[in-house]
């Protein structure tokens, strides 16, 4: 009696994720390449999807691979399945070259002008 609906294959796109600056939600870039039927160039497409992530763990860069869902909102019909790469996160250390960041020089000058 206990048997559960088979679960049909659901859509899935891998692309780079574009934006994570809305809460749970991020928005990826699917590029394909397809012959133009004219004149039989290969061009790129993009097209941008809406992502449920419920924890937050993909990040800007990532190449990330989603699955087709029911409606969450508006424009959400995609869920984070896996992250398939993640990107170089870059971050300058400007103490290491002599800078002082740029919160620290403005306090340093309002306590100069005293």
């Amino acid at each position: 009696m206990s048997e559960t609906k088979p679960q049909g294959n659901k859509n899935e796109q891998v692309g780079t994720v574009v934006s994570t600056k809305m809460a749970k939600t991020i928005i990826i870039e699917v590029t394909r390449r397809v012959q133009h039927p004219l004149y039989k160039r290969i061009i790129n497409k993009r097209k941008k999807f809406y992502a449920h992530d419920e924890e937050g763990k993909a990040k800007m860069g990532d190449v990330v691979r989603i699955i087709e869902c029911r409606p969450l909102s508006k424009l959400k019909r995609w869920q984070l399945k896996e992250i398939v790469r993640e990107a170089v996160q870059v971050t300058t250390d400007l103490s290491a070259i002599g800078i002082a960041a740029a919160r620290e020089m403005r306090v340093s000058n309002k306590k100069g002008k005293k």
